[in-house]
């Protein structure tokens, strides 16, 4: 008899080895030992398989309860229990990660199909290529004998661990048989996200990311996999590996608040093109370990809410998904564990174009210290404003706010060291003041004049002016001010994605 132990706290076991159990113990719990050729035994630590006979046919059996092509040309697996939105991106998924290559996958030629986003929405078309046959539901020959059984050392490569590349002194990485065995079933556990397109050497390529949990209660993992929702197309595309992660640990958190056991961090590969490599078109390109806090969750949730993807129809009729060009640098400082506005004067200055409202609604979540600031700013701002618009009145000529908005935006960016800005803040506050200042004095100063706080500062001041809105108390008193910076954008102006799979 044949005995594999795998367990998570196997000291050469790494992250994705880990995970590759979880999905091996997902698919244990849906299937029935009645008839089976082995025998199992699942706990909160291991998994541990038995089975007589060849090793081959006993593996063969259980991948062949795992995986599936269905009759619209998805990969399956229907111990996920998905749908067909939920099978296309798993799919598609597998496809730009661990299928990527052409001699692990044959797909057919383009078919269009259409999936509902939005209720009483236009449905989007997708030109996608069924898949016919692809490694998982192969026969496995390269990890057995003549014999059918395991070889002592089997070579691992891209598609059992995505963005795996061959070692050009040592060769191909060897793995043991319990370690390529866990790889086998990696794909049940990730999470799969398309992101937009990146320029490499001239040209645009695509980018992918897979989300890898760290998992350290196979029980209480497997339960909340069973009652998380299906992956929808909307939830596919992303704005970036930062957002990957931080959706992939909600739809987590979702479903774990009650449980002792959850998620504490993932790990992201974000996928692309190298420009050392022309042949390989997701290879990877960085890695980021995120660690799980519900906090920073809480806030992407509301950036998600305000900065929405939204569908998009043309003249022609033809459908697209539009996404925000803020949302993944916010996501980006929050993975980073930064304050969600940090380098707010960098991103302005890369991105002409912003959505001036969502940034209104994000001001209204800042600790009290950055509260003070950001409030002494906006009533200097104000009082500023309602004496450009009486000079206005006076000369019986109308105002452009955006131009005036952005002269004092550039006074605030233009210094380039701490004393400058100081000085260029100070002199602002002295010269228009605000009630929202008062007494403020010892805040503002730890703000301007330590070396750790002065940029930080200045995004909070830029993002002040910016998103300024007047309200009940201020020089303007809540009047109804259409400030609109040159750097304001619609949602038909953000990025979008091609509707090509």
């Amino acid at each position: 008899m044949s005995t594999r132990t795998l367990s998570i706290f196997e000291p050469n076991f790494l992250l994705p080895h880990r995970a590759g159990i979880g999905g091996l113990s997902l698919v244990l719990s849906t299937l029935s030992p009645e008839d089976a050729p082995l025998k199992w035994k699942r706990d909160a630590e291991s998994v541990i398989l038995e089975w007589e006979g060849s090793d081959r046919d006993a593996i063969q059996w259980l991948l062949n309860q795992t995986y599936e092509i269905t009759d619209q040309g998805y990969l399956n697996a229907p111990a996920l229990n998905l749908d067909t939105q939920g099978q296309y991106t798993f799919t598609q998924g597998a496809l730009s990660t661990f299928l990527q290559h052409s001699q692990q996958r044959k797909l057919e030629a383009a078919v269009t199909r259409s999936f509902m986003i939005e209720p009483e929405q236009p449905e989007i078309n997708i030109d996608v290529r069924p898949l016919s046959s692809c490694y998982y539901t192969g026969d496995f020959k390269e990890a057995f004998s003549s014999k059918g059984s395991f070889k002592k050392s089997i070579t691992v490569k891209g598609h059992h661990l995505p963005g795996l590349v061959e070692c050009f002194v040592n060769g191909a990485y060897q793995a043991s048989p319990e370690e390529f065995l866990t790889l086998l079933f990696l794909p049940l556990a990730c999470g799969y996200y398309k992101l937009p397109a990146q320029s490499v050497g001239g040209k645009l390529s695509a980018r992918s990311a897979v989300v890898i949990p760290n998992i350290t209660n196979l029980i209480a993992w497997v339960e909340s996999r069973k009652a998380m929702a299906g992956r929808t197309y909307r939830d596919f595309r992303s704005s970036g590996a930062g957002e990957s992660a931080l959706h992939f640990l909600l739809q987590e958190k979702a479903v774990e608040d009650a449980q002792q056991f959850q998620v504490d961090y993932c790990e992201v590969y974000q996928l692309g093109k190298q420009v050392w490599d022309g042949n390989q078109s997701y290879l990877k390109q960085a890695v980021y370990r995120v660690k799980r806090n519900d906090d920073i969750l809480e806030l992407y949730e509301l950036a998600k809410q305000v900065f929405p993807a939204v569908v998009r129809q043309t003249d022609k009729g033809e459908t697209w998904l539009a996404v925000s060009k803020v949302l993944p640098w916010i996501c980006d400082n929050l993975v980073a564990e930064k304050p969600w506005y940090t380098n707010f004067f960098d991103f302005r200055k890369r991105n002409n174009l912003y959505e001036r409202k969502g940034l209104v609604s994000m001001t209204e979540y800042f600790n009290e210290e950055e509260q003070v600031l950001f409030d002494a700013v906006q009533g200097a701002f104000s009082s500023y404003l309602r004496g450009q618009i009486l000079q206005a009145q006076k000369q019986g000529r109308s105002l452009d706010y955006g131009q005036v908005t952005d002269k004092v935006i550039y006074r605030m960016q233009r210094p380039s060291s701490q004393q400058e800005f100081a000085t260029a803040l100070v002199d602002f506050l002295s010269q228009f003041r605000s009630k929202a200042a008062r007494a403020k004095g010892p805040q503002i100063y730890h703000w301007i004049h330590r070396e750790a706080n002065w940029k930080q500062a200045r995004d909070l001041v830029l993002l002040a002016i910016a998103t300024y809105t007047s309200k009940k108390g201020d020089a303007l008193d809540g009047a109804d001010v259409p400030i609109e910076s040159s750097g304001e954008t619609t949602t038909d102006e953000a990025e979008n994605f091609s509707m090509s799979a």
